[in-house]
């Protein structure tokens, strides 16, 4: 099995294929070599649509109204944006249990450019009635995803880094939609996926200077679980919500909606993207400088935010 994320859940959907035939897997992307077994071994449920995105999205309508377990696969924007009205019709609508799988989150697609980029779909899927947003940072938490997807047909939409992403699920669960995977005092940082390592990095570095971040995973995105949350950030004086994503409708924008519904008042940095497309090339972390994403402005702004009360 492929540590790469994308591969992992294609693989656990594809052994879940082998003793369920209702199991229907359709594809727009002939990239993944996670695939070549759906096509070799299990034709009959593979359906490979061609670029055709948004035809994709009304097959799998119609295969789920007929009771088939219907998985869809693209690259992030294209099976978003691209279908965004087919989605809200044919499957929001009606409520159909079938699951998008999106791979290329964020800046994943690092120098394809704005139109493989996916950092405006949070905040268009979110809104979508009865949608379920998953946002997996390791290999656990992607095998977690895949299997609760089997388990608990609905319609979910299932956001999937590029690059491989190390554990961070040790002795954790997923399945709360948030975990506190590091506790601290005073602030903590909230984030998911490739940012999520990140996060490790800064608390590694701030930890030198004194300043202790407690590291907080949100796997589902939507809904978000309201306890959960509030069980944490009672414990810190400030959170910070790190993404790789325009802020407006973003992952801070959900954790300070739930925060306001909570009526619990602490003071949130946001650390996104603002604004702007990046059309340079040079690699992600490159594009995250432009962005005001990468490392050492992320540190910058901790830092400010952290000491803004204590000076």
């Amino acid at each position: 099995m492929s540590n790469l994320p994308r591969d992992v859940f294609i693989d656990i959907i594809f052994d879940l294929a082998k003793k369920d035939k209702d199991i229907y897997f359709l594809s727009a992307d002939l990239g993944a070599k996670a695939l070549d077994r759906f096509r070799q071994e299990l034709p009959s449920q593979f359906i490979h649509c061609g670029i055709s995105e948004q035809n994709m999205i009304d097959v799998a309508a119609g295969l789920s109204q007929c009771g088939k377990k219907v998985y869809v696969y693209a690259m992030a924007p294209f099976v978003t944006y691209r279908c965004y009205e087919q989605i809200k019709v044919v499957i929001a609508s009606m409520n159909l249990p079938v699951t998008i799988i999106g791979v290329g989150a964020g800046y994943s697609y690092d120098d394809a450019g704005p139109t493989h980029y996916a950092i405006e779909d949070i905040s268009c899927m979110r809104v979508i009635p009865n949608i379920e947003i998953l946002n997996p940072s390791d290999e656990k938490s992607t095998i977690q995803a895949a299997k609760v997807t089997y388990e608990k047909p609905k319609f979910r939409y299932i956001r999937i880094d590029r690059k491989y992403l190390p554990d961070i699920y040790i002795n954790k669960n997923p399945l709360d939609g948030i975990s506190e995977i590091e506790k601290s005092k005073d602030i903590a940082i909230l984030t998911n996926g490739y940012m999520f390592q990140k996060a490790i990095i800064v608390k590694e570095k701030l930890a030198k200077e004194g300043i202790n971040l407690g590291l907080v995973d949100i796997f589902t995105i939507k809904p978000l679980n309201k306890e959960k949350l509030k069980e944490i950030a009672i414990n810190y004086n400030k959170l910070i919500v790190l993404e790789e994503h325009f802020l407006d409708g973003g992952l801070g924008s959900c954790v300070l909606e739930t925060l306001a519904d909570l009526e619990i008042l602490i003071p949130v940095l946001r650390i996104g993207i603002v604004d702007k497309y990046v059309f340079d090339n040079g690699g992600r972390e490159y594009i995250h400088k432009l962005s005001g994403i990468d490392i050492n402005t992320i540190i910058e702004k901790i830092k400010k935010f952290y000491y803004k009360d204590k000076e």
